[in-house]
């Protein structure tokens, strides 16, 4: 399974700063994509870090979760395709987010945190 192909979607919209299942994260922003699927509406997240890629998650706009995603790695680019959603926690310091990890395919951690 390989990663959607971003030039057949349309850009939907672009949020900084962005929620992460419903939680604010400074620093990731979240870029939507959309794209007509026969009688459905094909989607894909497009998340990075203080400007680095860090995942996609797609699926259909019509399903509460998405069907995969894929993390990407600094040291080893896109990681395998997974299904579902990624797993996340978040890197918080005195009760504020500062940053967040997501679950790797092979089960580690990628930590994402301000300088």
């Amino acid at each position: 399974m390989s990663l959607p192909d971003l030039t057949t979607y349309a850009p939907h919209r672009s949020t900084p700063d962005a929620d992460f299942e419903g939680t604010a994260v400074p620093g990731l922003r979240a870029d939507f994509y959309r794209r007509p699927d026969g009688d459905r509406i094909a989607s894909v997240g497009r998340y990075s870090y203080d400007g680095r890629e860090v995942l996609m998650a797609w699926g259909y706009v019509d399903e509460q979760h998405c069907r995969r995603h894929a993390v990407h790695d600094p040291a080893g680019g896109w990681q395998a395709v997974v299904e579902g959603c990624p797993d996340v926690r978040f890197v918080r310091s005195g009760g504020e987010v500062v940053g967040l990890e997501l679950r790797t395919p092979a089960g580690g951690w990628l930590r994402l945190r301000r300088p």
